[in-house]
């Protein structure tokens, strides 16, 4: 059930100009009954001005006649005369005239501290068109030697909210598109023994001369030589 724009204002006025029980009351406004019998005690919003729901078109006099000769009727809201404000469609950010001159500031700042960004998110969370965008990134704006970067937040430009979500769908696409590829590793066994590093092989080493009795003193004479007369 719809309510009315400002509830515990308009349950003032109710309770002080109209003989509507508190339960009426308070169905409609969305506020507890006892909470309507401290309005009406003084206990509660003392001092508050009430709101008029004729006035602003929340209710009909003849509904409210309706509701006072039969104590168990609810109070209907009236159907609003007004036009509903729409959706706002997706596009750019409208900027405030005040705040355009601000615009290459904040472009600057996230181009340094943002390199991520897409000019089209740029745009569209402060407002500006890509043309801008490629002159402040080219320093060929025709104020580039006045543009000093700003954050955009700081400057109204945008809010934090907005900033955080568009910096993050900027990084989650750039991890998807560049990946680096992950070599596999085979399971270490912890129980293997190690292996140890293997040497090249160097030349072949000479071996060592043995040195035997005739090499040092000569052939022995045998027993079976004759001896000179």
């Amino acid at each position: 059930m719809a309510q009315p724009l400002m509830p515990k204002a308009t349950a003032v006025w109710l309770v002080e100009n109209t003989a509507l029980s508190f339960d009426q009351i308070a169905e409609f406004v969305g506020l507890h009954e006892l909470e309507i019998q401290a309005i009406a005690d003084g206990e509660v919003a003392v001092g508050m001005q009430g709101a008029n729901p004729l006035t602003s078109g929340e209710l009909t006099q003849e509904e409210i006649d309706r509701c006072q000769a039969d104590p168990m009727a609810s109070l209907k809201m009236a159907k609003a005369t007004l036009p509903t404000p729409k959706a706002r469609g997706k596009g750019a950010r409208y900027t405030p005239v005040s705040k355009r001159q601000d615009r290459p500031d904040a472009i600057a700042w996230l181009l340094k501290h943002h390199p991520e960004l897409t000019d089209g998110q740029i745009g569209r969370l402060i407002g500006t068109t890509k043309p801008t965008i490629k002159s402040v990134r080219e320093r060929s704006h025709w104020n580039i030697a006045n543009i000093k970067p700003q954050s955009p937040v700081g400057l109204g430009l945008t809010n934090e909210a907005d900033l955080e979500k568009a910096v993050a769908i900027a990084r989650a696409k750039a991890g998807t598109t560049h990946v680096p590829a992950q070599v596999e590793e085979a399971p270490v066994d912890p129980l293997a023994e190690p292996e140890l590093p293997t040497m090249a092989p160097g030349p072949a080493a000479e071996p060592e001369p043995t040195h035997t009795v005739e090499s040092v003193f000569g052939p022995a004479s045998t027993t079976d030589e004759k001896t000179e007369n």
